[in-house]
């Protein structure tokens, strides 16, 4: 009895510890942008509450923040569903067609996506600028889904490979076409995995700084953070007042999509990796 209680304190002790060191910087975030003088805890005066660092954000013309906020949501939602649309394609030729070097594949794929961002942008910004899209759309658009496919595809690969094939084959007899097997058949039955990859996918594009820094040059294509980091630039100091609640903004269409489809997410996975 004592051995259990000693477990359970000491579970419950880790999972305390674990949620404290986790939010802490999100509550001091979420504190700062709240209040009214953002170096509260250096100075003896009474803490005081305040809304204008938000009102700020979203009516001061100079931040753009609503612009950054607007390009981070387009472009991540744009970039998941086609990282989705494409990776199912492929995750569908490799695990249904009779194509040579199958393993290889998968390995070049898993290869390609090894290399470190610093490693390419050099490159990625020589070729932007030759296509004219430096501070475009599309200058993210391609490099983000590019990004995201070789992970999109593993996990899609592995969720198809649980299908059985005995559907094919049905709906070939009954006369459907590859595309109408991969519409009606495939995309309902693997609806999860798709939704998690495209959730990834998403976050992963929103939450992108690297690209976005080196391919945006103003508010008109540039996501939100790299505009939340140039706040400094813009302003001449450092207003950690605007910039913790541009942040807890940016911060909660993530945390809303990971809170409620978590269970989605980590069912799509671990079903793709589960055999029957």
């Amino acid at each position: 009895m004592r051995e259990d209680t000693g477990k359970a304190i000491l579970i419950s002790g880790g999972i305390v510890f674990t949620l404290v060191f986790s939010l802490f910087p999100f509550i001091y975030m979420i504190l700062v942008s709240l209040c009214s003088k953002p170096d509260f805890l250096h100075q003896n005066s009474p803490l005081t509450f305040t809304l204008q660092n938000y009102l700020d954000i979203c009516t001061a013309r100079s931040l753009h923040f609503l612009h950054y906020l607007g390009n981070s949501l387009l472009i991540s939602l744009l970039s998941a569903f086609l990282a989705v649309l494409i990776a199912s394609l492929a995750a569908y030729s490799l695990t249904r067609l009779n194509l040579p070097a199958k393993a290889g594949m998968m390995f070049l794929i898993l290869a390609v996506s090894l290399f470190p961002q610093i490693s390419l942008v050099g490159y990625l910004f020589k070729f932007m600028a030759g296509l004219n899209w430096i501070n475009t759309y599309q200058a993210l658009l391609f490099p983000y889904i590019a990004w995201t496919l070789p992970l999109s595809v593993w996990i899609l690969t592995s969720y198809f490979a649980q299908i059985p094939r005995e559907l094919d084959k049905a709906a070939l007899i009954d006369g459907c076409s590859r595309w109408q097997i991969l519409r009606k058949i495939v995309f309902p039955v693997a609806r999860p995995g798709l939704f998690s990859v495209f959730l990834l996918s998403f976050i992963f594009a929103f939450n992108e700084f690297m690209f976005a820094l080196m391919l945006t040059t103003d508010f008109r294509a540039r996501t939100i953070p790299v505009g939340i980091a140039l706040f400094e630039g813009l302003h001449g100091q450092i207003p950690w007042g605007n910039i913790m609640a541009a942040s807890v903004v940016a911060t909660l269409p993530v945390i809303i999509l990971t809170v409620i489809f978590q269970r989605n997410i980590i069912g799509g996975l671990t079903r793709g990796a589960m055999k029957g």
